[in-house]
């Protein structure tokens, strides 16, 4: 798969986690520059990182409705995407809907993910967080 493809699996498994399992490389390298404090902003390795997602997914009040995106833009390396998009989340106390932007720079190898920085719109999360 090349970068759009993946990223297509992509936006379909934050709808649905175990379509993601498949698309790490063993040696991922994810980064979040902007995370909150006390969580890493960077993960080394495949199994360290679907380690550490699957605990904030289980921990996080909220279950992920919908995926927009809003931009892709293809780079200077055709292994290498530019994202822009928006993740719906419903509260599952209150039932609330509410959006969060993100920028992600996806870099394929092999048809997986090798590497992925995500920068967040933490004010965002966080207001929908607190419902």
């Amino acid at each position: 798969m090349n970068a759009r493809e993946v990223y297509a699996s992509m936006s379909r498994g934050w709808l649905d986690p175990a379509v993601l399992d498949d698309l790490w490389a063993d040696d991922v390298v994810v980064e979040t520059p902007f995370a909150a404090p006390g969580r890493p902003k960077r993960i080394e390795g495949r199994d360290a990182f679907l380690s550490l997602a699957k605990a904030g997914r289980e921990a996080m009040p909220v279950r992920l409705v919908d995926h927009r995106e809003v931009a892709i833009h293809e780079t200077t390396d055709p292994d290498v995407i530019v994202v822009e998009y928006e993740l719906v989340g419903e509260s599952t106390v209150t039932g609330r809907q509410s959006a969060a932007s993100f920028i992600g720079v996806l870099r394929v190898r092999d048809g997986k993910i090798a590497h992925w920085r995500e920068y967040q719109d933490t004010m965002g999360m966080a207001a929908a967080l607190a419902g």
